[in-house]
């Protein structure tokens, strides 16, 4: 006799809603964690949101357009705004892998393929950092399903979808070139491609790609220092001294994020089992047209194999851009691979695993953040109190000069949190850096003042020697120490800070230059003698 779990019931008869279950659970669990229980936002997302409130062209962390969204949503929702933003492009993403399988190999086999998306990690776990990575994910993926509908089905009408995602891809990251890259080779590559390339629509859709980029083509036309470094490593002999072992690292640490996919593979295979006559469900489809299973296994493995060997050309550790983008289409990828006819076998094991790695992980997080301080004393950069921050800095600043605070200096992670929760909302300045925050000058700071922050390792609020000789007219003060949301063993927060007021001086003052002596006046000339008559 066949049994079959509750969710293999639901997965036959309502895959649909198991789908749209499984995915908004997901994007649910990873909004309302950071949500609840984050003081202060993960990683870089304050850095990336100080570059976003500039609203510029570029800058030198990449194109524009995720701080741009990300300064849009916290306008809109405060930090809940954009950590709803971030889930909001893993929901397209997934809503985008299944739409195009269900075009290729059926909506019950498209289902299976987003339940096995729920396995990488770099699908949820590093999410609520908004970012590039974030939202090239979910361009990607509109990207490649919108080009399935013009050159797999012949509806010339998405092409101009496709020009659109490609310049706003490239607008979000420079990474975005690889994909990007990968569907012009299989345009040209294939047969369908070139019938293609004879129509309009493709030729209407790079227009419209470059047109999308051309302000920011504009903008790295005249700031060469983003890309010239990368570019001259790759024609030296840096490159070609790279080790190999860098490579197989690399791919080693792109199968440990798939750890949760392949287990769910292996148990859900007959792999170690004996042969017994035990009835297991199985999933049909119809056969998968060549040129789909062409396409699928083609943009799963060249974009990731072309990111692995430029990261390692440049000297990376994760793969170029982030590896969010380029394994969005694994699930599918593997499901087309398991042929026509799928069997699941250890039902109720597999469904435990896959609930397990659905619930357990944005679980363990929050007991990680709630648990380890007070058994290691980790500091966790999520519990920083970076409302306390800003409100302390803004009001001493204001008390002490009259005016609010508008610039924000130092080490760059506190300064961005100080900056974000200052009342009202101040500017970053990286001032080990300044061309990276090329929309402020030093005649800036001079008249508006800033206040310059640190993390204090003595009593005295010592500034270590770089900010030191980048403020040599600051005066330090008496440090401030702040309690973490979870304090547990961790020491307090002590921060190091000075004052710059308005009107002071970004440099000691110059000793003046000595007035030039007067100029010696011109010897008086005895007069000329007239010459004796001849």
């Amino acid at each position: 006799m066949l049994h079959v779990s509750i969710i293999v019931e639901l997965l036959r008869s309502q895959p649909r809603l198991v789908f749209w279950l499984m995915t908004l659970a997901q994007a649910a669990l990873w909004w309302l964690a950071p949500a609840l229980f984050y003081s202060a936002p993960p990683g870089d997302l304050p850095i990336l949101l100080a570059v976003g409130h500039e609203f510029q062209l570029g800058t030198l962390t990449g194109p524009p357009l995720a701080s741009w969204f990300a300064e849009i949503a916290f306008w809109l929702g405060g930090m809940p705004g954009v950590y709803l933003l971030s889930q909001i492009c893993v929901v397209v993403t997934y809503w985008a892998v299944f739409t195009l399988g269900c075009a290729i190999v059926g909506v019950l086999h498209a289902t299976l393929a987003g339940m096995l998306m729920v396995g990488i990690a770099v699908l949820s776990i590093p999410t609520p950092e908004f970012g590039s990575s974030v939202l090239a994910m979910a361009m990607v993926a509109l990207l490649i399903l919108h080009f399935w509908r013009a050159i797999g089905e012949g509806k010339r009408t998405y092409w101009l979808a496709v020009g659109v995602e490609t310049g706003l891809l490239l607008m979000t990251s420079y990474a975005g070139m690889i994909p990007c890259v990968m569907l012009v080779l299989f345009t040209a590559g294939t047969a369908r491609g070139r019938a293609a390339l004879s129509t309009i629509e493709p030729w209407i859709a790079g227009v419209v790609a470059v047109i999308l980029m051309f302000p920011h083509l504009i903008w790295l036309d005249s700031t060469t220092e983003q890309w010239s470094p990368g570019l001259q490593r790759m024609f030296t002999l840096d490159a070609l001294n790279t080790n190999i072992g860098d490579f197989f690292r690399m791919w080693v640490r792109i199968v440990a994020l798939h750890a949760g996919f392949v287990g769910l593979i292996l148990f859900s295979s007959a792999w170690r089992l004996k042969a017994r006559a035990e009835r297991v469900p199985v999933f049909l489809r119809s056969p998968v047209d060549p040129f789909a299973r062409l396409f699928i296994y083609y943009h799963a493995l060249a974009p990731v194999l072309i990111a692995s060997v430029i990261s390692v050309i440049f000297g990376e550790r994760g793969l170029f851009g982030g590896t969010a983008p380029l394994v969005i289409l694994s699930g599918l990828a593997a499901v087309v691979w398991a042929g026509d006819i799928i069997s699941l076998n250890r039902q109720r094991l597999v469904g435990i695993m896959w609930l397990s790695w659905l619930v357990v992980p944005p679980v363990v997080a929050l007991l990680a953040l709630v648990k380890v301080p007070w058994i290691t004393g980790a500091d966790f950069a999520v519990s920083q109190p970076a409302s306390a921050l800003g409100r302390f800095f803004s009001d001493s600043f204001t008390r002490r000069t009259g005016k609010p605070l508008e610039i924000v200096a130092g080490d760059p992670h506190l300064a961005s949190l100080v900056a974000l929760y200052a009342e009202p909302r101040a500017r970053l300045y990286v001032d080990n850096a300044p061309e990276q925050s090329s929309w402020m000058t030093k005649d800036e700071i001079a008249r508006k003042g800033a206040v310059v922050v640190w993390v204090a390792n003595d009593t005295a609020g010592t500034p270590p020697n770089d900010i030191k000789a980048r403020f040599p007219t600051l005066v330090p003060e008496v440090p401030r120490a702040f309690t973490r949301a979870v304090q547990g063993r961790t020491p307090l927060l002590r921060v190091g800070w000075g004052m710059l007021r308005p009107g002071d001086a970004l440099s000691p003052p110059q000793p003046a230059a000595p007035a030039p002596a007067p100029a010696a006046a011109p010897a008086m000339s005895a007069p000329a003698r007239p010459a004796p008559a001849r």
